[in-house]
C-alpha cells in the first residue's frame, strides 16, 4: 500500500526488465508535493532518485509524458523536459517507437568501494563502535566547552565591521589580522622569534606537515626522523608526500638525539606523542647542535597543569626550525586552523605549495579567531579548559590507581591524553579488546609504534567528565587484572 496522495499511474504500462510496470510507485513523489516553480528539476530528481535506488532497473521503459503528466498534474512539456535530462545525463536513452529506457547501469552503481574500511586504515576518531559507552581516544578535547557565546559575539562584530575585500582572494598565507595577533600571542606564551609574515595560515598541523614534506621532496629529501612511539597520522601524513618516516626511539628524555641520521626530524618536544616526556635541556641542546631541519609539531603545549611549558624551539633556532600549532585541541579539530612557522628560505616554496593546495584559508574563521586572540577570549577560553582537564586528568589517575594499580603511568602532568605500561607481556591490542569488551574504548600504544616495544594503552581524558573517568578506570581494572589465583594454582571462582 502507498503512503496517503502517493501517485499511481493508471491505463499505460511502462516496463521493468522488458516487462510491464503496474504503477508509479518508483517514483514516491506525490502531486500534491509538487512545486510552484522548478517542477522540471524536481521531477527529474525523483526519476534520478527511482534509477539509483534500483526502484527502476536497468532496461526499464519509461511511462508515456502524457499519462506521467496527467498523473501528476502537470504539463506534458515538464515530463518531456525531464526525460531529456536523464537521457543528457546518460542515465536514459530515447528511441522513436521504443519510448525512454532507463541506461543499463548495472556496472556503475556497484564499483568495489568500502569508504568505512578505507577509512579506518587511518585510524581516524570515528563515533565509537556498537558495545562502547565510555569513549576514550586520544586527542579529543572537550568539544562540549567551545566558546559558542564568545565566538557567536566575535563573528557578528566582525560581519559588522568587515569589507568587500576581505571576503575576496587574498594572502594565501593567511589573512593579516590574524597573522599579526597569532604572532604576538605566539611570542609571549610560546617564546616564538618571528614576525607576521613570516606565518602561513593553515588547515591543521596535518597542512603544515603535507606542504614542509612537498618542499623537502622539492629539496631532495626523501625521509626524516620520527619519533617512536609517536603520532601515527603525522607520520602517515609525512610518507603520504613521499617523505619516509624513519623511526628513533624516545626514552623517558624524548627523542633519542644521538640516534637521527637524517636531514630533517619531526618531533613533539614540549609533550611528547604519546607518551608524555618532554624534551630535556640536554637533548634540546643537542638537537640544535646538530644539522639539518627540525619541524616542531607543538603538540598541545598550552595544556600544562603543573607549570608553565617549556619554550618553543623555535625561538633557539629560527633558521633551523619549522614550527606548527593549531587551534584542534583548544578549540576543536573541525575548525581547521593552524599555523606553520619555517625558515624564511623555505617560505618561498611553501606559500607557492599553498596557493597550489588551495588558495589560502577561509577569510571569516581568521577574522573570528583574530578578534578572539584580541579580545582576550581565546586566553579566558584557555584558562577554562585547562582548569577542567585538570580535574579530569586526576579523576582518570585516582581510579587507576585504585583499580589498576599495577599500570605504571608516563609522562608529565599536561595534555588530553595519558599513557599507561602494562608489564604483562600480553599484546596491547589483545589488552585494548578486552576493555572494549567492557565498553571503553582506549588506543593499544602499538598503534603509534613503528618498532617493537612493551605493551600499553592511551587513554584520552579530555572528553569525559570525571565521573565517567572514574568509572572508566574501575572497568579497566576488571577487564586487565587477572583472575586471583588459589593454592593449586586454578584461577579462583
Amino acid at each position: 500500500m502507498l503512503p496517503p496522495g502517493m501517485v499511481r499511474l493508471k491505463g499505460q504500462s511502462g516496463s521493468v526488465e522488458g516487462g510491464p510496470i503496474s504503477g508509479s510507485d518508483f517514483l514516491q513523489l506525490r502531486a500534491e508535493d509538487a512545486p510552484a516553480k522548478g517542477l522540471t528539476a524536481w521531477l527529474t530528481a525523483g526519476l534520478r532518485d527511482a534509477i539509483a535506488g534500483r526502484r527502476l532497473a536497468s532496461g526499464a521503459r519509461l511511462p508515456a509524458t502524457r499519462v506521467l503528466a496527467a498523473d501528476l498534474k502537470i504539463s506534458r512539456g515538464v515530463v518531456v523536459e525531464a526525460y531529456q535530462r536523464l537521457i543528457d545525463e546518460g542515465l536514459a536513452t530515447g528511441r522513436t517507437g521504443d519510448g525512454t529506457r532507463v541506461t543499463d547501469i548495472s556496472g556503475k552503481s556497484e564499483m568495489p568501494h568500502d569508504r568505512r574500511r578505507a577509512l579506518d586504515e587511518l585510524r581516524l576518531p570515528f563515533p565509537p563502535p556498537p558495545g562502547i559507552d565510555i569513549d576514550l581516544s586520544p586527542g579529543v578535547p572537550d568539544l562540549s566547552a567551545f566558546p559558542r557565546v564568545q565566538w557567536l559575539k566575535a563573528e557578528k562584530s566582525v560581519l559588522d565591521e568587515i569589507t568587500g575585500s576581505d571576503l575576496g582572494y587574498g594572502d594565501p598565507g593567511g589573512t593579516p589580522k590574524l597573522r599579526a595577533e597569532l604572532i604576538a600571542w605566539l611570542r609571549r606564551t610560546r617564546g616564538v622569534r618571528a614576525e607576521a609574515d613570516d606565518i602561513i595560515v593553515v588547515s591543521g598541523v596535518a597542512q603544515a606537515l603535507a606542504l614542509l614534506a612537498q618542499t623537502l621532496r622539492q629539496d631532495g629529501v626523501t625521509a626524516a626522523a620520527v619519533e617512536d612511539p609517536g603520532s601515527r597520522g603525522a607520520t602517515d601524513q609525512m610518507a603520504h608526500w613521499g617523505v619516509r618516516p624513519e623511526p628513533v626511539p624516545v626514552d623517558e628524555q624524548g627523542i633519542q638525539v644521538d640516534l637521527i641520521t637524517q636531514d630533517a626530524a619531526l618531533l613533539t618536544p614540549a609533550h611528547q606523542f604519546p607518551t608524555g616526556v618532554v624534551l630535556s635541556p640536554a637533548r634540546r641542546r643537542a638537537l640544535l647542535d646538530r644539522g639539518g631541519l627540525i619541524i616542531e609539531d607543538d603538540y598541545d603545549a598550552e595544556h600544562r597543569y603543573d607549570r608553565a611549558p617549556v619554550a618553543a624551539l623555535q625561538g633557539s633556532a629560527p633558521e633551523r626550525v619549522a614550527y606548527a600549532g593549531s587551534v584542534s585541541k583548544s578549540l576543536a579539530p573541525g575548525m581547521r586552523l593552524g599555523w606553520l612557522i619555517a625558515p624564511r628560505r623555505l617560505q618561498p616554496a611553501l606559500l607557492e605549495a599553498k596557493h597550489g593546495s588551495d588558495l589560502g584559508n577561509p577569510a571569516l574563521p581568521q577574522l573570528v579567531l583574530a578578534r578572539l586572540l584580541a579580545s582576550g577570549d581565546y586566553e579566558r577560553h584557555l584558562r577554562l579548559v585547562r582548569s577542567r582537564q585538570r580535574r579530569r586528568r586526576d579523576a582518570l589517575l585516582a581510579g587507576l590507581e585504585r583499580h589498576l594499580p599495577r599500570a605504571r603511568v608516563t609522562g608529565v602532568a599536561a595534555g588530553l591524553h595519558l599513557l599507561i605500561i602494562l608489564d604483562t607481556g600480553e599484546d596491547d591490542t589483545a589488552l585494548a579488546a578486552r576493555a572494549a569488551a567492557h565498553g571503553v574504548l582506549v588506543h593499544p600504544l602499538s598503534w603509534h609504534r613503528q618498532r617493537p616495544g612493551p605493551p600499553g594503552l592511551v587513554l584520552g581524558y579530555a572528553a569525559q567528565p570525571p565521573d565517567r573517568l572514574t568509572e572508566a578506570a574501575q572497568r579497566l581494572g576488571t577487564a586487565l587484572t587477572p583472575p586471583s589465583r588459589n593454592r593449586s594454582g586454578a584461577p579462583s571462582s
